[in-house]
């Protein structure tokens, strides 16, 4: 697969409701649309969201490509935003510094966090070469630590520039320390997949404020942290919406996912006053909010900005599974119910196929991948002079289709009258096979890629010893990768045994011949498992390796043969 970068720049301006602008002697063109025009118009780059928003008078723009393609992207959205943005005119909501406020690298796919450092360098020397503007460098990019948090840099906002440029601790990362009106500052870095994520409440900016300082990392300052780590937060109010909204960014959103940042808002908007912090000796200024017993404060849902990534949605769906014990398998449905229970369409239509990045980013390898191809094209894919798709191909299809059976048979079994007694065992058994089947089915086509590896390993030159050294080191690793995935295959049908032996003696008996099938086609992904791993184990020097992979293979064989006896055995003695 190719590489992938996202590239998500914040550029000062979301109303759209300035006048079509003169660009060069005759184009006339509007702000948001002439940069999202300029992204989406560069060879290689595909934009994937804009979102603007006329309180805080900023718009979003999401973009991927490859590491060079995204940082030209950004750099010609940058130059249309020169001609377009006048920053001395600018007022908003949101904190900014710049008429690019800001304009992050993330790695999506096949790319280091490193690879975006530099494009992050590339971007900002560029931009302040060409445009003779500051640039400073913040996240995994930041040069010093004091500005590793884009918060600090940003601190006082564009009015605090002119004085701020002067100071040498304040010198730019690029370019000069000059003041630009019309431009300001920019703030470009590499960073993890940020998630903008908006809480609504039908309450006062201050009291959005108040819950923002309780639960965001930074708190209310030195010595008062607040509770979520990796959460920044404020408090504001949308007039286009007449809704207060705790908005927060997570800036990794496996430490404190997406439900947590809801719940812990719900829980302060019902909280009592004095279950939180004493603010009582501050000034009236300074607190923001007049002090009351109790909040009872309305949550009306919520809010992503820009794009989010499935596994965020996934995990936060889990959440409330778990904790409501519900019955869902598809993620189609788990993703419905995420929508549902944090609101995330209360205040316009959320769509999935366009707001969860996975399912907007289609790889042009995708299209060719060997699950996407139809039954006859993929035997016929089989049945080619190639080596691949071989037996390791053939082997996760057929384990994959006998995962599939024994969720089919759990759910020929679950919710029917005659068999309602057995459905709260049937809903542990059947999430096994249903993760088994999506694991299995995916390695059809990593068994094949992983076999490439070791092809294109046996091409590099061999000229020299050192050549011949880094390709002897190659073709070893891609050995190695070869033999993980059906290894990786027959240690996920081994966790299947027990389920399937549950599965043949409380499953469906009308549904009979269908576990007895499951039960040989796992047998059969082992065992094309097993050979494969043994037959690219010869070429491996590693004799450890060997001996850990031949124990634990022959282990998985042996359980493979028991089990399926097993199941067939008491399949046959089976009669209700």
């Amino acid at each position: 697969m190719s590489k992938l970068v996202e590239c998500v720049p914040n550029f000062s301006e979301g109303n759209n409701k300035q006048p079509e602008l003169l660009v060069g002697s005759c184009v006339l063109i509007q702000v948001i649309d002439g940069i999202g025009q300029a992204i989406s118009q560069t060879p290689g780059c595909m934009l994937l969201d804009v979102d603007a928003g006329p309180s805080t008078n900023r718009t979003v723009y999401t973009f991927v490509g490859n590491p060079q393609d995204v940082v030209q992207g950004a750099l010609n959205a940058a130059r249309m935003a020169f001609q377009l943005i006048d920053m001395s005119k600018h007022k908003g909501e949101h904190p900014r510094m710049g008429a690019l406020d800001v304009c992050p690298f993330i790695p999506v796919r096949n790319v280091t966090m490193e690879e975006c450092v530099c494009c992050a360098n590339v971007f900002g020397k560029q931009l302040a070469d060409e445009l003779q503007v500051p640039v400073y460098l913040y996240g995994a990019a930041a040069v010093k630590e004091s500005r590793r948090s884009l918060p600090a840099i940003r601190a006082g906002e564009y009015e605090a520039l002119p004085e701020k440029l002067k100071k040498a601790e304040w010198s730019p990362d690029f370019g000069s320390a000059n003041f630009v009106p019309r431009w300001g500052a920019t703030v470009t870095g590499a960073r993890k997949f940020l998630i903008a994520y908006n809480i609504n409440l039908l309450c006062t900016k201050e009291l959005a404020h108040r819950i923002a300082l309780n639960i965001r990392e930074q708190g209310r300052g030195e010595g008062q942290p607040g509770r979520l780590k990796q959460v920044q937060g404020m408090g504001w109010y949308l007039d286009e919406e007449n809704i207060a909204q705790v908005s927060t960014n997570l800036l990794d959103f496996e430490t404190t996912p997406l439900h947590t940042v809801y719940e812990e808002v719900c829980t302060d908007a019902q909280a009592s006053g004095t279950g939180l912090p004493n603010e009582s000796n501050l000034p009236l200024s300074e607190k923001g909010f007049i002090c009351c017993s109790a909040l009872n404060l309305p949550v009306v849902g919520s809010q992503l900005v820009g794009l989010v990534p499935k596994k965020a949605m996934l995990d936060a769906a889990e959440f409330y599974i778990k904790k409501e014990n519900l019955f869902i398998l598809e993620e189609d449905h788990k993703i419905r119910l995420i929508i549902n229970r944090l609101g995330l369409d209360s205040l316009s239509p959320f769509r999935p196929k366009e707001r969860i990045i996975e399912d907007m980013v289609q790889d042009g390898e995708d299209s060719g991948s060997l699950t996407s191809l139809p039954v006859h094209s993929f035997v016929q894919k089989v049945g080619a002079r190639s080596a691949a798709p071989g037996g390791g191909s053939v082997s996760a299809a057929i384990a994959s289709l006998g995962a599939a059976l024994g969720c089919m048979v759990g759910l020929m079994t679950y919710g029917k009258r005659q068999f309602e007694e057995l459905d709260p065992e049937m809903r542990q058994l059947i999430p096994p096979f249903h993760q088994a089947m999506n694991e299995l089915v995916v390695m059809v086509d990593a068994d094949s890629l992983a076999f490439s590896s070791y092809v294109d390993a046996m091409k590099l030159p061999k000229n020299t010893c050192e050549e011949k050294e880094r390709r002897t080191a190659a073709m070893q690793l891609g050995l190695k990768n070869a033999v993980g995935v059906p290894f990786s295959l027959a240690e996920k049908v081994n966790s299947l045994w027990p389920f399937l032996k549950e599965m043949a003696r409380h499953g469906n008996i009308a549904c009979k011949s269908d576990i007895q099938v499951a039960a040989k086609a796992l047998e059969a992904g082992v065992f094309g498992a097993y050979f494969n791993v043994v037959t690219n184990l010869k070429e491996i020097t590693d004799e450890d390796f060997k001996q850990q992979m031949h124990r634990k293979l022959f282990h998985f064989l042996d359980e493979a043969k028991k089990s399926t006896a097993f199941v067939l055995d008491l399949l046959e003695k089976r009669t209700i």
